[in-house]
């Protein structure tokens, strides 16, 4: 057996040069774990409770191991988090000059040629994208990396795709900037490195060895660590299906627009051909509806009118029509025949989406704003793992917080096709007993009451009032959220934050600041989301997290199980339900100080039978039933609180 102690241990490596780092039996075993199937390859799935310090216990070994090493994670906040600072510290600790390289997609690096169009027409933009393409502008002059998270302008901000290459709209090779290129230059970092920082997009795009300024990465490596592997099967969904957005199609008339003025100025009927797509892509988008929404194929082209089945007829028309345009053209201008190529893959796109149906995948659509999408996904993505998971000599470890259910593992490694897989799980080393109350209230009706919601309100409205603010409610859908963010509105004299109203990450930065403030969020503020100390000391929970029934992706896929005479709601709305369910509880308990109480409004969990699968996969917190022991737990010392609680808990509803 591995024996990592002189690194994890109470007098190790990091413990003498990291400041503030504590020995953790858990995480010292989980190292110690994954540096053996590190070095005799294999296939480990395993769940590391809150606190672990997970992060450490694989970029150890990795950097110990010897071999080329992927390291996957869910978001780009987390990939630079990990690669900026939690890696220089373990490559300092530990004393390894082992190379290392941060690669994400297209969309976050500057793209020189289309930074010199957009300077080039600023007139056709809105006087604050003006103003942030100045300051892009004089950043260009001075970033090596060109990743654009280096600027501070939000990553949202409308004039990111005026300046970044997409797949769609990248020269390659043909490219005057070709050499300079950031995206060229961070490509060559990774393929030269021993350690590669990616994101779950850009390791399923270089599975499926799609250009997303990956694809040659993966061939050389042996090693793959997938952090927050909870996230991989509805990533990988989404990805291995088809997409067409109103964005990309008003991108592409932009583009040859401003193209066909540079380099055929005379072909004045280009010009007509793009400004006809664009007013087709905005009809179609007015017979959509005006509420945000989404919904199945099949229901939008159920249309007694029939206006959506002809707005999307007009829109192939005159998609076809720039593309015979562009054609006309080929050869003329490289910029012209990168526009070219872009018409003919979002034709071939638009063809696909309107053919008929395939058992294998579903198809729908979703409007926000002004703008819309189309998907078709695939019911599952099995297969396109099953082939690449457990290559000879090659390791493969998957880990996150959250991927048990019940203590067992069989609901993920189906969804990747994953067979034989050894399976570990470490529990949190945090007290939750002492530090942690969950509290499921009596009295409330059934989620499907229609007061509901009024009862959450007023029972979240005293629960405030003992924890003093200091408060996270999250719920599973946006209607709740914003009635109890009305209600609560003269009934606390708490700072109130409401989701939507700024970016996730400048709510957070508030809530931290502020120390007692109550945020209300939904799906985005259920994981990912690190707050340490008494800033915040209640998470409150409307529901249990089941997805909507309506939901045209779960719609078809219960559908699928169902005619394979599976179990769809045991198979997979209960394990998806009850990991959602973990992610939200682990908000409360991020450090050993640390003090909360959880809060669970939805009587199903000790009236229905299935609740026993949440309440197996939660930690182990004290539990009551009443608001008074609640009141206590703010008031008095934690080990006087919660000493006599678990049984009333289990007493049932």
């Amino acid at each position: 057996m591995t024996d990592l102690s002189h690194v994890f241990g109470p007098e190790g490596l990091l413990a003498s040069r990291i400041p503030g780092f504590a020995h953790r039996d858990q995480q010292q075993a989980m190292a110690e774990r994954l540096s053996e199937v590190m070095a005799s390859g294999g296939v480990l799935i395993c769940e590391a409770g809150t606190g672990t310090g997970k992060t450490y216990a694989y970029l150890v070994p990795a950097l110990l191991s010897g071999r080329k090493v992927i390291v996957s994670t869910g978001t780009r906040n987390l990939q630079d988090q990990l690669f900026h600072r939690d890696l220089p510290l373990i490559r300092k600790a530990l004393g390894q000059p082992l190379s290392a390289a941060l690669l994400k997609g297209r969309g976050n690096y500057l793209c020189r040629y289309r930074l010199k169009l957009a300077l080039e027409d600023p007139a056709s933009l809105e006087r604050d994208q003006r103003d942030q393409l100045k300051e892009v502008g004089r950043w260009s002059k001075s970033t090596r990396r060109g990743d654009i998270v280096e600027l501070g302008i939000p990553e949202d901000a409308a004039i990111w795709p005026l300046v970044t290459s997409s797949s769609d709209n990248c020269l390659g090779q043909d490219c005057a900037n070709w050499q300079d290129c950031h995206l060229v230059a961070a490509r060559r970092e990774a393929q030269a490195a021993d350690l590669v920082v990616v994101n779950h997009h850009l390791f399923c795009a270089d599975l499926a060895l799609k250009d997303e300024g990956f694809g040659e990465i993966l061939p050389g490596a042996d090693c793959f660590v997938i952090d927050e592997a909870h996230q991989l099967p509805e990533t990988a969904s989404n990805f291995f299906g088809v997409s067409l957005s109103s964005r990309q199609l008003m991108d592409l008339a932009r583009d040859a627009e401003l193209e066909s003025r540079r380099a055929a100025p005379e072909v004045s009927e280009l010009v007509d051909r793009t400004s006809r797509l664009r007013r087709s892509v905005q009809d179609l988008r007015l017979e959509l509806g005006e509420s945000e929404r989404r919904g199945s194929w099949r229901d939008l082209m159920a249309d007694a009118d029939a206006k959506v089945p002809r707005a999307l007829e007009t829109l192939e028309r005159r998609l076809d029509a720039l593309a015979g345009g562009l054609e006309a053209l080929a050869g003329r201008d490289k910029g012209l025949d990168a526009c070219r190529a872009r018409a003919k893959d979002l034709l071939g796109r638009l063809r696909i989406l309107a053919a008929p149906e395939s058992e294998e995948a579903v198809r729908w659509f979703e409007t926000q704003g002004r703008g819309f999408r189309f998907h078709q996904t695939p019911l599952e993505v099995a297969d396109l793992f099953r082939d690449q998971i457990g290559r000879e000599r090659t390791a493969w470890i998957f880990t996150s917080a959250t991927l048990a259910v019940a203590e067992g593992f069989g609901h993920f490694a189906n969804q990747l096709g994953i067979q034989d897989a050894e399976t570990a799980r470490w529990d949190s080393p945090f007290d939750y007993p002492r530090q942690a109350l969950w509290f499921v209230p009596r009295g409330l009706p059934q989620p499907s009451e229609p007061d509901y919601n009024r009862h959450v309100l007023d029972l979240a409205c005293e629960v405030i009032g003992y924890s003093r603010g200091r408060a996270f409610l999250l719920f599973t859908s946006h209607r709740a959220l914003r009635e109890t963010a009305r209600g609560l509105e003269g009934r606390i004299d708490y700072p109130i934050l409401v989701q939507g109203t700024a970016p996730r990450a400048e709510l957070l930065e508030r809530f931290r600041a502020l120390g007692n403030a109550v945020l209300l969020g939904s799906s985005s503020f259920w994981e990912g989301v690190d707050v340490r100390g008494e800033a915040l000391s209640c998470v409150l929970i409307d529901r249990l997290p089941f997805a909507s029934p309506g939901d045209p992706v779960l719609s078809a896929r219960i559908d699928a199980l169902r005619q394979r005479g599976g179990n769809p709601f045991r198979d997979y709305q209960l394990p998806r339900a009850v990991i959602a369910l973990k992610q939200g509880a682990g908000r409360l308990i991020r450090g050993t100080e640390d003090r909360g109480v959880l809060v669970v409004c939805d009587p199903r969990l000790l009236s229905r039978s299935y609740g026993y699968t949440f309440l197996d996969s939660l930690p182990a917190m004290a539990r009551t039933r009443k608001m008074e022991d609640v009141r206590i737990f703010f008031e008095e010392d934690p080990a006087e609180a919660v000493s006599d609680l678990d049984q009333d808990a289990s007493a049932g509803s």
